[in-house]
């Protein structure tokens, strides 16, 4: 099964996406009268009240951190100054899809979240941030139809893994590159213009406005997640919206991945696990207790003939060419990695080549002013651990996987927006 679908009850609406059951899906745009008839823009409750609710059923946010929404809404709120809210679309992990196709198909859910982000911290002025022109189109469209009371404008930058961070999110919209900046201060601290900014991801929103519009089913909406499936020769990659807990098993089956060897967890982000994948829960917590991470929910499958090895030089690469090479640990360490594991399936191992990978992953992360050199870290630990062997099986050996022709712009990984 491939394209768009949702695991969730039928009853639950398919809350973000349509149902499995058959109904029919957001194919085109969502206009004004469709999202009203779904309960949309309702009238705004108490702000502490909505705030604390949000607390109480837990929502986290879905950029990738899984930090929880409540808390971060809160810094916002209490800092001083007249809040910001920032609606991120900048989908910057090459494997996800989620972001821009919410933009693209459900952009009143979006502004309707940023509505009631507006209305928690106090903000007067929000944005949208993204990348993608489809995505700028819908939302154009949808501002048009509704003014949400918020005054909104759009800002669009160019695609870049680094540029949906969110010091990279607030120097862009204050004119500067989209590039991550020291931290502190953070956003809800100094963000845009000085104020205090919440920079908060898109189906973050989206699950904020399906809470306030659908209360009684408000533990599926926070608990469930919005997952791109793809690997696989031949295999479409699928949008899938999965209820809190599941297990990887039952999309990868689903979606024609159940004999995969491996995955590659969150994007780039969460690395590889090898061969007790199906066992993996779709959870923050329990995927972070399992030596992984959830991440931004994107799943690429290893299937029989795929090399660890080749994927994880691959995933290395592009990160080492997305570097905003601010921090010279950042371009040293991200390009030590991608090369060695390209010399490795040269087949250019040496007796030091597992230990130089092993002290470079345990020593580089957080050493760097955002994520990247901590996915590239990650990627290469979670090689040592899973796959222990693949390394010393590489040496004088010429594995066809390695050796097939690569690039480091990421397209091994990257999907289409379905």
């Amino acid at each position: 099964m491939t394209g768009v679908f949702s695991l969730l009850p039928e009853g639950q609406l398919g809350l973000l996406l349509s149902p499995l059951s058959g109904a029919e899906p957001y194919g085109d745009t969502e206009d004004l009268p469709r999202y009203l008839a779904s309960g949309g823009y309702a009238p705004l409750p108490a702000p502490d009240r909505l705030l604390d609710w949000i607390a109480d059923v837990g929502l986290r946010g879905r950029g990738g951190a899984g930090f929880p929404a409540a808390v971060k809404l809160r810094a916002v709120r209490d800092a001083p100054g007249r809040p910001v809210v920032v609606a991120n679309g900048e989908e910057g992990e090459p494997g996800s899809v989620k972001d821009r196709w919410l933009l693209r198909h459900r952009p009143h859910l979006i502004l309707d979240g940023l509505r009631l982000a507006a209305a928690m911290t106090g903000a007067e002025r929000g944005f949208v941030y993204l990348s993608d022109a489809p995505s700028e189109r819908a939302v154009r469209r949808a501002l048009a139809e509704r003014r949400t009371g918020l005054h909104v404008d759009v800002v669009r930058t160019e695609p870049a893994y680094v540029a949906g961070e969110e010091t990279a999110v607030v120097r862009r919209i204050d004119g500067g590159p989209a590039l991550p900046t020291p931290k502190p201060p953070r956003p809800f601290e100094k963000g845009i213009g000085g104020a205090p900014t919440l920079v908060a991801n898109v189906e973050t929103l989206a699950r904020l406005a399906v809470l306030h519009a659908c209360p009684d089913v408000a533990a599926a909406v926070a608990g469930a997640h919005l997952v791109t499936v793809s690997g696989g020769a031949g295999t479409a990659a699928a949008l899938v919206e999965v209820p809190a807990g599941t297990h990887l098993k039952l999309p990868a089956d689903l979606c024609g991945h159940g004999t995969a060897e491996a995955v590659l967890l969150g994007g780039l982000f969460g690395g590889l696990y090898g061969s007790r994948w199906t066992d993996l829960p779709l959870d923050h917590d329990r995927m972070t207790a399992a030596g992984g991470a959830l991440g931004c929910g994107a799943l690429h499958f290893l299937h029989p003939g795929d090399c660890p090895v080749a994927v994880a030089a691959e995933a290395t690469a592009y990160l080492a060419a997305q570097s905003a090479r601010q921090c010279g640990v950042c371009v040293s360490g991200t390009g030590a990695l991608a090369g060695t594991l390209t010399a490795v399936g040269r087949g250019e191992t040496d007796d030091d080549t597992r230990d130089r990978l092993r002290r470079w992953s345990g020593q580089l992360p957080g050493r760097g002013a955002c994520g990247l050199l901590d996915a590239a870290a990650r990627i290469v630990a979670t090689l040592l651990a899973h796959f222990p062997d693949r390394i010393d099986a590489h040496r004088r050996v010429t594995c066809p996987a390695c050796e097939a022709e690569r690039s480091d712009d990421g397209g091994r990984f990257t999907v289409p927006v379905p």
